[in-house]
């Protein structure tokens, strides 16, 4: 019927249109009014500032253990947000739209941020289409308004596909690529776990010029994981051992030694800093404030060209 075709959760979860869904109008002016509470007049006043209820220096412990040991085993990003921002409150935007991503509003030490997450307990917190759109759009917002961005990477590639290639997918992605290397607003990142390939390069990292770039020891920063790559770089060492699975077995260690942690990308420059999980809101807060005075006034042009 026409709820269906149209209605209310048909553009918040299937086409993207609706950013938010209210269960009456009382709850829609509420959400309305919190939405607006983060929001500045303007891009050249700061996001409005309310005063801190929680401890800027709180550690949370829980943090140290929210990632699972096996690294295809999914956890929900949202646990790590609400532990890291104030009281726990995340007002999150598009929350029934693709949902292997996560965009909403916290506050850090009582300023306003945007926080951008891969959600691994959705697709394995890939980027497709829909997700790459859904944060951009957000990244952009943000932005135009002078609110800072957190990231939290957990991003394993793109989603693979006939369906997402002929969709454009290379397109889709280079707008949040896009959307990241523009914006002038402070820009904290922080690596839980997978960060691959292009993907990678995606979300707010370093080389997209983002202010703050944090790993925790569980971040894998590489080109791909490690079954993939030994399979591809090894795959004539490993057809023609006489012990195929023990050699790719000891191969994919290797790999994970050498490449699948934070430290050599540290090394190069690409992090700054591998954090226990615990000291997250801390260290996250100490670098938001060092960056509030931040001015990046770019080039001098009429506008920008992002990949429509």
């Amino acid at each position: 019927g026409f709820e269906e075709l149209g209605g209310a959760m048909s553009h918040n979860s299937k086409s993207g249109v609706a950013h938010f869904a209210s269960d009456d109008e009382d709850q829609c002016l509420e959400d309305t009014r919190y939405l607006f509470s983060f929001l500045p007049s303007n891009n050249l006043e700061r996001a409005p500032r309310v005063a801190p209820s929680d401890d800027p220096g709180r550690m949370d412990p829980e943090l140290d253990t929210v990632v699972p040991d096996n690294p295809t085993k999914p956890y929900d990003m949202r646990n790590v947000v609400r532990r890291i921002v104030d009281d726990g409150e995340f007002f999150e935007v598009h929350e029934h739209h693709a949902k292997n991503i996560i965009c909403g509003f916290s506050r850090l030490n009582g300023y306003a941020v945007g926080v951008v997450g891969n959600q691994p307990a959705q697709l394995a917190g890939v980027l497709d289409i829909d997700a790459s759109a859904k944060a951009a759009r957000f990244v952009r917002t943000c932005d135009a308004l002078n609110i800072p961005i957190l990231t939290l990477c957990d991003v394993p590639g793109f989603l693979p596909g006939t369906a997402q290639e002929w969709g454009g997918i290379i397109r889709h992605g280079a707008k949040l690529l896009y959307a990241f290397a523009e914006a002038t607003v402070p820009k904290i990142t922080v690596i839980t776990r997978k960060a691959y390939g292009g993907a990678y390069d995606v979300m707010a990292s370093k080389h997209l010029l983002a202010d703050f770039n944090f790993a925790w020891p569980t971040a894998e920063v590489a080109v791909m994981g490690p079954e993939g790559a030994v399979n591809i770089i090894y795959r004539r060492d490993i057809s023609s051992s006489p012990t195929p699975d023990d050699r790719r077995s000891r191969l994919m260690d290797d790999y994970k030694a050498r490449f699948a942690n934070p430290y050599t990308a540290a090394e190069r420059g690409y992090i700054d800093d591998v954090i226990v999980p615990h000291e997250t809101r801390p260290k996250v807060i100490i670098a938001l404030e060092t960056l509030l005075t931040k001015r990046d006034p770019g080039p001098k042009r009429k506008h920008g060209n992002i990949p429509l």
